[in-house]
């Protein structure tokens, strides 16, 4: 049996929803990634930056614009002690101007992720998994990257179905 390690970043604060602003407590790729722990019983771990970006959505974003613009690798909190024990990795992210936030590639560049199957999703309000799956193909080269799921994040909490489907539960 495969051990699974659901590895993801996520904000809460200020957040875009189908027009909108508005301001959560959990963010929408958390709530996926905690979805996807219910599925498959897959251990999870929570990318974070030591400098979090701002709370508003505007400044957020302005911020991930400038790191990926600079190709910023933002330090993290803590990083889990290994991945020896996991073969599949599903990696969550918002889109982030096309890709994954800087802190992922932080996250890919610290291990070696040869002989995992990593296993993408994002959650969007609109612009899918950008490049952000090749991108982590070129990270992660000598890793096998399957197809990726891209997820509305204002429909996070009712992604259920979509999720089952992709994991073939």
């Amino acid at each position: 049996m495969s051990k699974i390690l659901i590895a993801f970043y996520s904000r809460a604060d200020e957040n875009y929803f189908c027009g909108r602003l508005k301001t959560v407590k959990v963010g929408n790729t958390e709530i996926v990634s905690k979805k996807l722990q219910e599925l498959t019983g897959g251990d999870l771990f929570k990318i974070e930056q030591v400098q979090p970006y701002s709370q508003g959505y505007n400044d957020c974003i302005a911020e991930a614009k400038e790191d990926q613009k600079q190709n910023v690798r933002p330090e993290l909190k803590v990083y889990p002690q290994s991945i020896a024990v996991y073969d599949t990795i599903y990696l969550g992210y918002p889109n982030y101007w096309s890709t994954m936030p800087m802190a992922v590639w932080t996250f890919l560049e610290h291990f070696d992720f040869t002989g995992k199957t990593i296993k993408p999703f994002c959650t969007h309000e609109g612009s899918g998994l950008g490049r952000s799956v090749s991108d982590i193909q070129k990270l992660c080269a000598a890793a096998r990257v399957e197809k990726g799921l891209a997820l509305c994040g204002s429909r996070a909490a009712t992604c259920d179905e979509e999720l089952k489907k992709w994991i073939g539960a």
